[in-house]
């Protein structure tokens, strides 16, 4: 029994971190139809915050968890200015054309890796974890670390602020309109543009967030976001897109999914399961796990 709540707890944490760092591309993607392979590149960008508030930043040199706390928000900001900076200057132009917007975001994924390295190094680097989340929490006989159970907690949080924000402010329901139908909204007249540097902001600011919840599980480097764009897509598409109560399904389900079968196999061969499951998961629900409803006349 403890080894079993012990797998399901590293299966929602694992999926925790999956809806992190798939959070903000559930909206640009799925709103815009925009292919962002320099989305991991924000994560990175975003774990790079606290490293240089502890470092770099005098006064807060000898607070790592005030340090710590301070990174959450201006990371968001951070890998938001970026996002909205290439959505503007890049892929405004490229509205209606995944191939080129896929092509144009790899180039900048990597020219941000390549300021990364210039700037921090080529060798990975570490954060002073705080000290409210050193240590571990046993329940049950279960060994719970406080870093995990921060970042589970974490995501249980935007992911509220989200709902918030998409149900009760004029921003987020102008967002949903335009992911619902981007013709219907704009001949409303919703200014669609608008909206979209909105959702990129927002997307890339939740990459940011994502990012100083990995720089709590191990070393960051100018490749950490490259390790996570896979899963993300992966919990987006699964999901459906968009859609994100079909995203925080996705990303818990292929946690746990993924902690069980690793146990039983190893990692390597549970992870060739997991993907073996999506691609037999598609092929009866191409659309995600939350699709979208349409209502037609018949003829």
């Amino acid at each position: 029994m403890a080894q079993l709540l012990e797998q399901l707890f590293n299966g929602l944490s694992t999926g925790s971190m999956l809806l992190l760092v798939a959070l903000g591309l559930t909206f640009t993607f799925g709103q815009m139809g925009v292919i962002n392979m320099a989305h991991g590149e924000f994560i990175m960008a975003g774990a790079y915050v606290p490293y240089v508030l502890q470092t770099s930043v005098g006064f807060l040199a000898g607070f790592t968890g005030l340090a710590f706390l301070v990174s959450l928000p201006l990371a968001f900001v951070v890998a938001g200015v970026l996002g909205i900076v290439m959505e503007r200057v890049l892929l405004r132009r490229m509205y209606d054309r995944p191939l080129d917007t896929l092509l144009a975001t790899f180039g900048v994924a990597l020219l941000l890796q390549q300021a990364a390295k210039d700037l921090f190094g080529a060798p990975n680097v570490s954060i002073s974890v705080p000290p409210f989340l050193q240590g571990n929490l046993t329940l049950g006989g279960v060994v719970l670390p406080s870093t995990r159970i921060f970042i589970l907690l974490l995501s249980i949080a935007l992911i509220l602020i989200t709902q918030y924000f998409l149900y009760t402010r004029v921003a987020g329901r102008r967002m949903r309109a335009v992911m619902d139908n981007r013709d219907l909204a704009s001949s409303m007249g919703l200014p669609t543009g608008r909206v979209d540097s909105i959702t990129f902001f927002i997307g890339s600011g939740l990459a940011g967030v994502a990012g100083v919840a990995v720089s709590l599980i191990g070393a960051i480097g100018f490749q950490t976001g490259t390790a996570y764009i896979i899963d993300a897509f992966l919990v987006v598409i699964v999901g459906g897109l968009g859609k994100l109560r079909g995203a925080i399904v996705a990303a818990f389900a292929l946690g746990v999914l993924n902690a069980f079968t690793e146990f039983a196999t190893s990692a390597s061969i549970g992870r060739a399961i997991v993907f073996a499951l999506v691609i037999l998961f598609l092929q009866f629900r191409p659309d995600g796990l939350v699709s979208f409803q349409t209502r037609g006349l018949i003829a």
